[in-house]
């Protein structure tokens, strides 16, 4: 053996074998086989989860259902190629149907491209499906969105889509179900103008259940337009009863003359006017009320709820009539008389009138009618009949003047 180890030419050949097969055992990283010969290791399992299935079939035409998107495999072989395809994972899980025909089926799944080194199981190794024929529609879009959303005092009209229609691929009797393709508008905050907002398609059966479809585009813009619903009109002051006896009611001013309504479209345009009403029953006096302003059946909401309104009133009048009131003389000079000859008898008449309770008080003896004569001399004049009564009644004269001759009686 020693004799062996000392030629040379021994140990090269054995050094190149060594080398030979320890180069034979290292995995090629492109995918391609490996040679036979290896150098033999530890084997070991591992399993490579959630390895993609590829499916190849008419996908223009057709529609595969049932397939899993991924599966688990197990290898086992040698350690160093175990490892090599869980890290590189350069193999390929599919299932070949170009030739498959509209129907269900069991189709098993299959490995390529794996280390022949390597041995491999697929879970599930089969899988049922469905093929079917694809065909494309195409569908009006609706928009849906919360609309307690929108601020008090607004609408909304009907939402704009673009584009109102979208195509939609799938299985046949996928897409004989579609019953609604809506597109949901997300309002997080209160909208009280116009708004457009990108919307993603669902698309659902009659039972409001997601299809499994394909949608282009698959997301819309959907305008909502907003408008006022509000309206100004005029307050109107509605009396409610009547006035205590002996009162009159002079007048009723509001303090806001026109409040603000919100109704639908329609309620607003045959809206002319709102209300608010006094009670008089309950007025004694000048006073200032605080009532509610009364709104008809579709008004949702009115901008004052409550207005002042300012009543004054007065007590009621009576009038009397008092004749033949004598006409007293003032400034009537020394040696001159006077002789009335409108009126005759130097006697004259007057209506008073004023809050009742004070004209039923009133006697002829309250009031003083006379004419004033002073300065003027002989002959015959025209004189204001003047009066003289108690504060709180008014009068008016039947006769304001009178006709009177002034003589000498010294000549």
């Amino acid at each position: 053996m020693d004799k062996l180890l000392d030629n040379s030419w021994f140990v090269k050949v054995v050094a190149l074998l060594l080398a030979f097969l320890l180069y034979s055992s290292v995995p090629v990283k492109d995918g391609s086989k490996l040679n036979e010969i290896y150098v033999p290791g530890d084997e070991t399992t591992e399993t490579i989860e959630d390895v993609p299935v590829s499916a190849y079939y008419d996908t223009k035409n057709l529609i595969v259902s049932g397939l899993p998107e991924t599966v688990d495999v197990e290898v086992s072989g040698p350690k160093s190629h175990v490892q090599n395809a869980k890290t590189l994972k350069n193999f390929e899980v599919y299932v070949e149907l170009s030739d498959a025909e509209v129907g269900n089926r069991n189709v098993k799944l299959k490995i390529r491209e794996l280390s022949d080194k390597l041995d491999a199981k697929l879970s599930p190794s089969s899988a049922n499906i469905t093929i079917q024929e694809r065909i494309t529609r195409e569908f009006r879009v609706a928009a849906e969105f919360d609309n307690s959303m929108v601020q008090d005092g607004f609408g909304t009209s009907a939402p704009q889509i673009n584009p109102a229609k979208v195509k939609i691929t799938g299985p046949r009797d996928e897409i004989e179900r579609i019953t609604y393709v809506k597109a949901a508008v997300d309002i997080k905050d209160p909208i009280f103008e116009t708004t457009t907002r990108d919307a993603k398609i669902r698309v659902l059966d009659k039972d409001l259940n997601k299809l499994d479809v394909i949608v282009d585009p698959d997301t819309v813009k959907v305008t909502i337009p907003i408008k006022s619903l509000t309206k100004k009109v005029p307050i109107n002051i509605v009396e409610k009863g009547s006035l205590p006896e002996g009162l009159i009611l002079e007048s009723m001013q509001l303090e806001t003359k026109e409040a603000v309504i919100t109704a639908d479209e329609s309620i607003l345009e045959k809206t002319d006017a709102v209300r608010a009403e006094v009670n008089l029953s309950e007025i004694t006096k000048n006073t200032t009320v605080t009532v509610p302003v009364i709104i008809s059946d579709g008004i949702s909401a009115v901008t004052p709820e409550l207005v002042k309104i300012t009543v004054k009133v007065r007590k009621s009048e009576q009038e009397v009539s008092l004749s033949a009131l004598p006409v007293d003389i003032n400034g009537l000079a020394e040696g001159n008389d006077v002789t009335f000859e409108n009126p005759k008898n130097g006697q004259a008449s007057l209506t008073v009138y004023g809050p009742s309770d004070r004209v039923k008080a009133i006697n002829p003896d309250d009031f003083r009618l006379f004419i004033e004569l002073t300065g003027l001399e002989e002959g015959r004049h025209n004189v204001e009949i003047k009066v003289e009564g108690p504060d709180g009644v008014s009068w008016r004269m039947a006769q304001s003047t009178a006709t009177v001759t002034i003589t000498n009686t010294e000549v």
